[in-house]
């Protein structure tokens, strides 16, 4: 079993995105899509807090929020993704608790992908196709 507390999260999800925002392929992506860094930071922290802790203090919809972005996203950068999340999760975590954030982000990463690339017959976006939240 693992043993994530709030304060794992609190410190884990800032120093992540701290490499993501430094990263070449995904900081200008992030860039373009977030307008408050630290508003950003806290939805992200609820996020994992109810995903890992089940505290439900995440209230927003992940699949509409990058649906958005359908259009720039491609599996590799969702490779990327989870590969710097890998990275910061292991050096910041014991390994039980970075190996469940781990597989937890991986199944999240697929979900997202597979909602992304999922458009039925004569229903592909187009460039200017957002999709709101």
């Amino acid at each position: 079993m693992y043993d994530i507390s709030e304060q794992d999260l609190a410190i884990l999800i800032p120093r992540f995105y701290d490499r993501v925002r430094a990263d070449a392929e995904l900081g200008p992506i992030f860039a373009g899509a977030i307008d408050d860094w630290p508003q950003h930071l806290a939805k992200l922290v609820d996020f994992w807090s109810s995903v890992m802790l089940g505290s439900g203090r995440y209230k927003g919809q992940p699949v509409p929020a990058h649906l958005r972005h359908a259009d720039v996203l491609t599996p590799a950068m969702f490779d990327r993704w989870l590969s710097l999340w890998h990275d910061v999760t292991a050096q910041t975590l014991p390994v039980a608790e970075a190996h469940a954030l781990q597989t937890k982000a991986a199944r999240i990463a697929q979900s997202l992908l597979l909602a992304i690339q999922y458009r039925p017959t004569g229903n592909a976006p187009g460039p200017t196709d957002r999709r709101s939240a």
